[in-house]
């Protein structure tokens, strides 16, 4: 599952009914590139495919989906390193591709073995102390929250404040939403802002939930350290073109 893409490749854990094994796969994909390459790996049609992120901290799952998947990147879900995408069918027919096995003797390996190796998923999240082998994941994660949220005090983070995305600083805009995304894998707050043209992500909305009305294309949420409140006019709205030339 190789890409072209310049963005680093995410190795995760594809798991299915019919199988479970890891595979590497780009950020700058979209849903429909990757439940794609999904259907070799587990047999069922991308258009039967329900894809569910499980995270160390979320095991209860977040939904991979959208209204355009054909348009929606995987980085919107900021993949981490052996991260597991669950793959189900929505339909019973669709379990027809993959021959039943149901008749041939099954090799369950026992959980004491399969914790003694070193090369697994369960290796890697216990040597990087990820999830429940972190000693400090509650605190660590109760402090990251506070942090974030008192940078956006600082900062004056507020609904209605115009606002410059950073690093770039071209894109302009005014904050629709500041609080938690539940959709979106990770911690703490984010803020949803409408861009001023249409060089954002979304329409206000994260699989499917609203968080704010907008046109396609001129929603977007970032973090908050990448939001610089100030007194930022519209691009064309009386700026000069020496202030045009250095944005």
């Amino acid at each position: 599952m190789a890409s072209r893409a310049t963005t680093r490749d995410v190795p995760v854990l594809v798991v299915s009914s019919a199988a479970s094994s890891e595979r590497r796969l780009n950020p700058s994909w979209t849903i429909s590139q990757l439940k794609a390459k999904l259907e070799s790996v587990t047999g069922i049609p991308p258009s039967a495919q329900a894809l569910t992120l499980r995270l160390p901290d979320r095991p209860q799952g977040t939904s991979i989906s959208a209204e355009d998947e054909h348009r929606t990147k995987l980085e919107l879900w900021s993949l981490p390193p052996y991260a597991e995408i669950h793959v189900a069918s929505t339909d019973p027919a669709s379990s027809t591709i993959i021959p039943s096995s149901s008749s041939v003797p099954k090799y369950e390996m026992p959980v004491e073995t399969y914790s003694s190796l070193p090369d697994t998923v369960l290796a890697y999240k216990k040597s990087h102390h990820i999830g429940r082998f972190d000693p400090h994941a509650p605190e660590s994660k109760e402090k990251k929250v506070a942090d974030l949220w008192r940078e956006i005090d600082a900062a004056q983070i507020t609904v209605g404040a115009r606002c410059v995305l950073s690093p770039s600083k071209t894109r302009r805009g005014t904050i629709a939403y500041v609080g938690l995304i539940p959709e979106i894998p990770g911690i703490g707050p984010w803020v949803g802002v409408q861009l001023d043209e249409p060089m954002g992500k979304n329409d206000g909305s994260v699989a499917g939930r609203r968080y704010f009305d907008c046109d396609p294309q001129y929603g977007v949420f970032v973090r908050p350290e990448r939001v610089e409140v100030g007194d930022w006019k519209e691009l064309g709205l009386g700026e000069d073109d020496d202030d045009l030339d250095e944005i």
